[in-house]
């Protein structure tokens, strides 16, 4: 979901690959894009190319830009296809993914699909991509394979496909539970439709499921949010995404807002609602571990009544009867493991500045310091299998990995190992007065915004960082 001033607003919701340095790699150009796309096209192995290295892949995010109505407030690459090409869509996926796994030691720890809708996407073309990923080895690491799902679109069908292949974590865009709101965002699901879903990924053997939220919709009050939470809670979710909304350029609830047709709610109550998640959130037994994200905070010890089933572990298998290339699994019946960590370890992957790659239109990728983006252009992207153009190809510079590290990191409430002297005076001299007025602080060593610089954490941010 988009962000706004209050919280820290330039990053993507839960899994999303953009560049966080890069406005332009983080915006799309909607139902028929291509018109008005400036391409930069690096389609060979010509420039200086991470391709042309064996490099060791942390995390993998995967675009599926089909939607069947696009909410007013997405910026992100999304279409509503009437030509059906699902299926070319799935045979280039695979053909990307087959070609940069020959490129990469492409065997990631985490898997995230966003888009647009992925659960839109057909099951039989979701089966046929988890087999070609099994057989080519790239589950074989996996710790967390997320993908997200609108509630109107998830059948026992698509859970079971998802569960069996590898998929152990499901983001569910609830967004709000009061039809009014919803309706402001133009978001087409019911609310009950929410708690079906989750029952039937939960049937299916998927409990770790996240649930985002919008807050500072127009007309929205702190009761209106109240009852949001006290839904989601409810349903006991692992995991919580609670995005501050923002008005995103070129998109229809901006245009709507220029109009006059709705007016933004006040900074104070945005304030006010973001406070209100703090503590509720905190009570309810979720840990604030980054700037919009709480994650269910585990028992002390790992239950001793039930073994527990850990996907892609060896030596003893467990496989689904219907797909040939089940899930491995492993049946700890000693349940001697660690309680479940259920932050989102890719977006922890995005936010230390690991090695992804992005597959589809408009994914974008970051391996060692350099950037790309695939040309969000599903026609374009489909033609030019399996090698899609890129855009906005970027070596960053030392100077531009510091203020990444700064950046991203600082969106974990765990803050950064630093020292103060490896930047430029001018950010050394802008730490130590936010110390001063109690907006950073040292914590275990490590740099963190305070509670209060929680609220102003952009303007902090920029202060920071030189332009």
């Amino acid at each position: 979901m988009p962000y706004q001033p209050i919280p820290l607003t330039n990053m993507p919701p839960d899994g999303h690959a953009t560049s966080p340095t890069n406005p332009a790699a983080q915006s799309h150009a909607g139902a028929g894009a291509g018109a008005g796309v400036t391409i930069n096209a690096d389609t060979s192995a010509e420039t200086s190319d991470p391709l042309a290295t064996k490099t060791a892949v942390d995390s993998l995010y995967i675009h599926v830009p089909f939607c069947f109505h696009k909410c007013h407030y997405c910026d992100f690459y999304s279409i509503v296809d009437t030509q059906q090409r699902q299926a070319r869509f799935a045979d280039a996926l695979i053909c990307e993914l087959t070609q940069l796994a020959d490129q990469y030691l492409l065997q990631p720890t985490t898997i995230f699909a966003g888009g647009g809708t992925p659960t839109l996407l057909e099951p039989i073309h979701w089966q046929r991509f988890l087999r070609v990923a099994q057989t080519l080895g790239i589950l074989n690491r996996i710790h967390e394979f997320t993908v997200e799902a609108n509630p109107e679109t998830v059948t026992d069908e698509l859970a079971h496909i998802l569960a069996t292949g590898g998929v152990n974590r499901i983001s569910i865009g609830a967004q709000s539970f009061n039809p009014t709101l919803l309706k402001t965002l133009e978001r087409w699901h019911e609310p009950a439709n929410v708690q079906r879903s989750m029952t039937r990924l939960r049937n299916a053997g998927i409990n770790n499921i996240n649930l985002d939220l919008i807050f500072g919709i127009p007309g929205q009050t702190l009761d209106n949010l109240a009852d949001d939470i006290d839904r989601a809670l409810a349903l006991q979710p692992t995991h919580l995404s609670c995005y501050s909304l923002t008005f995103e350029p070129k998109t229809a609830l901006t245009a709507r807002r220029d109009r006059g047709e709705i007016q933004p709610i006040d900074t104070g109550i945005d304030r006010d609602m973001y406070a209100y998640l703090l503590d509720r959130l905190d009570d309810a037994g979720y840990d604030h571990y980054e700037i919009s994200a709480w994650s269910k905070r585990p028992p002390p010890h790992p239950p001793t009544h039930s073994p527990t089933l850990y996907p892609h572990a060896t030596p003893a298998h467990v496989t689904s009867p219907t797909l040939p290339l089940a899930a491995t699994c492993v049946l700890d019946t000693n349940n001697t493991r660690p309680p479940i960590d259920y932050r989102c370890q890719h977006n922890l992957a995005y936010w230390r500045n690991q090695n992804w790659l992005g597959i589809g239109p408009g994914a974008a990728s970051h391996i060692n310091n350099q950037r790309w983006k695939n040309l969000p252009h599903l026609a374009r992207y489909i033609d030019t299998s399996p090698t899609p153009a890129r855009i906005d190809h970027e070596h960053l510079t030392h100077a531009e990995q510091q203020s990444e590290l700064l950046m991203m990191g600082l969106r974990l409430r765990d803050g950064i190992a630093i020292e103060p002297a490896q930047f430029p005076t001018h950010t050394q001299q802008e730490i130590q007065r936010y110390i001063t007025v109690k907006m950073l602080e040292y914590h275990h060593n490590r740099l963190r915004f305070t509670r209060e610089g929680l609220f102003v954490a952009d303007c902090i941010l920029a202060d920071l960082i030189p332009s």
